[in-house]
């Protein structure tokens, strides 16, 4: 297929969280908030000229110094953000809005504290309980969490207007990017697509890690684009698989594993479009921050919520967008060292395969895990395996 424009631009943009929309918004007064994970409400930190950048390390290499601080039995992702924080690379930011989702990520704020990692004056990190199942007084708690530790700082640090209409501009803008992105993932369920798991992943990461405002027109001149773009001839991929578990934000695992002949067709994982591109639905006659929160709750397949009816979601989940995209198999994937996804990938992994009916390949990983020469061997003999099955099933219904 013909090249999309942007893609050099978008990738360019991925290299480096300062990147040079992150620099443009800032030259214009922008204030830039940092931040890790689903669990904080993405468009609370895009109120007036506040910006979110959801924080990735790439092209980590050495992580010994985050190692010293945090042990080599945490995550990579997070050591990976505090080595590049220890390095300078985030002195760009205004503020570092975490939550306390897992003791990794925890620890990983508490060093950006106590390594003063950013010497800005008003400089602060929040840190944010979230809840572990959808209750009534677990949302309460959830939106006193909010507006405790985010709105009330944001206003009080940087003058930044919470009012409930500044929130509400704040999701039109955000549903737009959700739209656009949703669109575009829905061409991945044509038989031979006209965009690759790898150009997918891109367009989304630089939506989750750019300012909207900014980001904005190239998404739009790109969805348009793809709407007239003509796929090959001849599908490049032997394979349709999904992913789901933890946090990916190397958009060259795609790359490797697309390589090796499997289209990703389905991202259910931690900076994946599921849970992290749908709609924002407000009613008027409501609060916008209980009804943000409790969408974010609602959707969240976080292996952390244990409630049996959660973890019953992230099964039917994982099977149904498996379904939708046309997925031949399920690779089940977990960053080493993740607790919560650790056993989630163990059990679940069996359970898509015995109860499901899906072939799954389970694997952990490192955090930039894009030249693994032993990965790219499983997946390969993983794509053969599904090839195999598909001709065995060609053939039984044929004979």
């Amino acid at each position: 297929m013909k090249d999309l424009k942007h893609l050099i631009f978008f990738e360019k943009l991925l290299e480096n969280a300062d990147n040079e929309l992150v620099r443009q918004a800032q030259k214009e007064g922008g204030i830039a908030l940092g931040y890790t994970c689903y669990h904080m409400p993405e468009v609370l930190l895009n109120l007036g000229n506040c910006f979110s950048v959801r924080l990735r390390a790439p092209n980590t290499g050495s992580i010994d110094i985050a190692t010293y601080y945090m042990s080599n039995y945490t995550c990579e992702y997070a050591r990976a953000l505090v080595e590049r924080g220890i390095e300078g690379g985030y002195q760009f930011l205004d503020a570092m809005i975490g939550v306390d989702a897992c003791s990794m990520m925890n620890r990983a704020m508490e060093h950006f504290e106590i390594l003063q990692v950013n010497d800005k004056p008003n400089f602060f990190v929040s840190h944010c309980d979230i809840p572990f199942k959808v209750t009534d007084y677990t949302l309460d708690s959830y939106v006193r969490q909010m507006e405790v530790h985010v709105l009330d700082e944001l206003n009080r640090r940087f003058g930044v207007d919470t009012s409930d209409e500044a929130i509400r501009a704040a999701v039109k803008e955000h549903n737009e990017v959700c739209a656009i992105l949703t669109e575009i993932g829905q061409m991945r369920k044509a038989d031979n697509p006209v965009v690759t798991g790898y150009e997918y992943h891109v367009l989304n990461l630089v939506s989750f890690t750019c300012p909207k405002k900014l980001i904005l027109p190239y998404l739009r001149e790109t969805l348009e684009e793809l709407k007239t773009r003509k796929p090959d001839k001849k599908p490049a991929f032997r394979a349709r698989v999904a992913i789901v578990g933890s946090e990916i934000d190397d958009p060259n695992l795609t790359k490797l594993i697309e390589g090796c002949g499997a289209l990703v067709v389905s991202d259910r994982y931690c900076f994946g479009s599921t849970p992290g591109r749908e709609i924002i639905e407000l009613a008027d006659d409501k609060p916008a921050l209980p009804q943000i929160c409790l969408h974010v709750m609602q959707h969240s397949e976080c292996a952390r919520y244990i409630a049996d009816e959660k973890v019953l979601q992230r099964r039917e989940t994982a099977d149904r967008l498996a379904k939708e995209y046309k997925a031949e198999g399920i690779i089940y994937e977990q960053m080493k060292y993740c607790d919560y996804w650790g056993f989630e990938r163990a059990l679940v992994s069996h359970i898509m395969h015995d109860e499901y009916g899906w072939p799954v390949l389970s694997i952990d990983r490192l955090y930039n895990n894009g030249n693994s020469g032993q990965l790219r061997t499983r997946v390969q003999a993983f794509v053969e395996s599904l090839e195999i099955k598909r001709i065995h099933k060609e053939a039984e219904k044929n004979g």
